[in-house]
């Protein structure tokens, strides 16, 4: 019996070895799942199967979905602008913007106001006033739908609005709403509201549903106004977590050009949620205008383009820094590519100020993020930890450049998850964010190198554990 399982497990491995060795992108990942096949039998040929195929590259692996969504968006970027219709004078600035247009064919936009929201109570505040003032349609779209205080208010205000006939849109991701009650559903249902799952847990759709995720944080009312940011709909925004405290969060009202094309990102996944294509109707896409001037281009991302188009968003800020790199980020677990560009540029005489939670909701995450510090540190970055836990995902440049959305330093964000970021091209707006991030830094605590040295070797233990999973988180 033993060496018919011995047999059985060496066949499997060798069918993963063989994808791994021939469509494997990075050499660290590659090499964490062929350890982690050849040592865990069958469980680790199963989780290679569930997380770990390169389904960009594997035809066969490709799940019905991300077809559906490849084929759909190629429709769509068949109609769209073959060129960046504005253009910055900043060469830096250029050559991003022009980056993120080739990748997900989104124009920047002129003409903007954006308001910032920097925590939880701003950005439900700002919300409900939107909603409350809704006169044709809200569309909500939220990786996280949780029952509570904030969503029996929100419904509250939906239910008012359905008896004026607004029409109302909702889109949850099963994985991160796994608690959303059924009962809520069927209560938002019966007052007239479509509420349906991005990725149902179903047969013949499971791995799609289990490892990617639909991570975007989108509200759009009546194509005027529009909300991005890190901001789930939860409670844990204004009660206090038993470990964690009040989260803090980053979000971003949008008024403006750039709605528009926020609203396309939520009415191609209505598309692929129901089959239903609103893209069609005049009333979806009408754009208004503003007095503003932010210059602003919403970067979407997911499994279904060609590229890994926030990691590259990432990336292009942090080599066109010339001055200074700040991030905040609750899960800073940089791919190889990332970690390299970070120390390169601290360096080059660049400083990176990275603010960072001391303690996050996840212990491997938190390992895995401290694993990362002893090389930035020696290469000259400058690191912060918060008491409090930051959800926020946030990194400007040279006080220029910011991007807010939902994009995390890792894995997962980068190759797996559908994502969605706010590139804004103003100073002032990053004068904000800069002066609230300083303000930050003067309730954290620096991290010196020489202390961190003389860490505990059970802690470097679990860093190197947690180090050896990260491409895999």
């Amino acid at each position: 019996m033993y060496s018919v399982l011995l047999s059985i497990h060496l066949l499997l491995f060798s069918w993963a070895f063989y994808n791994i060795l021939y469509f494997g992108t990075k050499p660290s990942k590659s090499l964490s799942w062929m350890l982690i096949t050849f040592l865990f039998p069958f469980l680790g040929v199963f989780a290679f199967i569930l997380f770990g195929i390169n389904r960009r590259k594997i035809k066969y692996f490709e799940l019905k979905e991300t077809k559906k969504r490849k084929k759909h968006l190629q429709e769509h970027l068949q109609n769209k602008n073959n060129k960046n219709v504005h253009t910055l004078k900043e060469k830096k600035a250029s050559k991003i913007s022009n980056l993120v247009f080739n990748n997900v064919n989104f124009p920047l936009q002129l003409n903007n106001d954006v308001v910032v929201l920097k925590n939880g109570k701003e950005t439900f505040e700002a919300l409900y006033k939107a909603i409350k003032n809704a006169k044709y349609f809200i569309h909500l779209q939220y990786y996280i739908i949780e029952n509570g205080k904030i969503f029996n208010d929100i419904i509250t205000l939906l239910e008012q609005k359905r008896k004026e006939n607004v029409e109302v849109r909702i889109l949850y991701d099963s994985f991160g709403s796994f608690n959303l009650k059924k009962k809520t559903k069927q209560k938002l249902k019966n007052i007239g509201v479509e509420i349906y799952p991005e990725t149902p847990f179903k047969f013949g759709s499971f791995l799609f549903s289990l490892n990617y995720r639909n991570h975007r944080k989108i509200a759009v009312i009546d194509n005027e106004i529009g909300f991005t940011g890190g901001v789930n709909i939860s409670d844990e925004y204004i009660t206090k977590d038993t470990n964690l405290g009040i989260w803090q969060d980053t979000h971003v009202q949008i008024s403006g050009t750039a709605v528009t094309n926020l609203h396309h990102t939520f009415l191609k996944d209505y598309y692929y949620a129901t089959n239903i294509d609103l893209n069609l109707i005049e009333k979806y896409n009408k754009t208004y205008n503003t007095n503003g001037n932010t210059k602003l281009q919403i970067v979407s991302s997911g499994p279904d383009y060609e590229q890994p188009v926030v990691m590259q968003q990432y990336l292009s800020l942090i080599n066109s820094a010339e001055k200074s790199i700040c991030v905040l980020n609750p899960y800073f677990i940089p791919t190889y590519a990332i970690l390299e560009a970070f120390k390169i540029a601290a360096l080059s005489g660049v400083k990176v100020t990275l603010l960072l939670p001391k303690v996050t909701d996840s212990k491997i995450a938190t390992y895995g993020m401290y694993s990362f510090f002893e090389s930035l540190l020696k290469a000259g970055v400058t690191i912060y930890l918060r008491d409090d836990f930051s959800h926020s995902k946030v990194i400007f440049i040279d006080d220029e450049i910011t991007s807010i959305g939902s994009t995390n330093f890792d894995c997962r964000s980068f190759e797996h998850n559908y994502e969605l970021n706010a590139l804004i091209f103003d100073k002032e707006i990053t004068s904000e964010i800069s002066n609230e991030f300083n303000e930050r830094i003067k309730l954290a605590t620096k991290v010196n190198l020489e202390d961190f040295l003389n860490r505990s070797i059970k802690q470097k233990t679990f860093e190197r554990l947690a180090r050896f999973l990260s491409p895999l988180l």
